[in-house]
């Protein structure tokens, strides 16, 4: 196939686009994840990426990863925060309520 004749349709299937195959080009509705149902070190873990990556300024003062880690475990637990699975995406993300 020519790269003149491709479109965005012809990507289905193929590991990174489109619908992987699928039928049903609906996007999968995200997956709330009760963050007591991972196992500690799991719920560390996905705490940790979301920390390492977010990059926020917390002030004046530097904290430790064990103290961010602490605080967005606090979020979690008083629900300010919750833990988000895209299926379409694969991915974890932490989101704010």
């Amino acid at each position: 196939m020519s790269n003149e004749s491709r479109d965005a349709g012809d990507d289905e299937g193929v590991p990174g686009f489109g619908a992987a195959g699928s039928a049903d080009d609906t996007p999968a509705e995200p997956v709330l994840v009760p963050p007591e149902e991972l196992p500690a070190e799991l719920l560390r873990a996905v705490i940790e990426a979301f920390v390492l990556r977010e990059g926020t300024e917390y002030g004046e003062r530097e904290y430790t990863l064990d103290e961010k880690v602490a605080h967005v475990e606090q979020q979690l637990r008083k629900g300010d925060a919750r833990i988000v699975y895209d299926p379409n995406t694969q991915s974890v993300d932490i989101r704010r309520r």
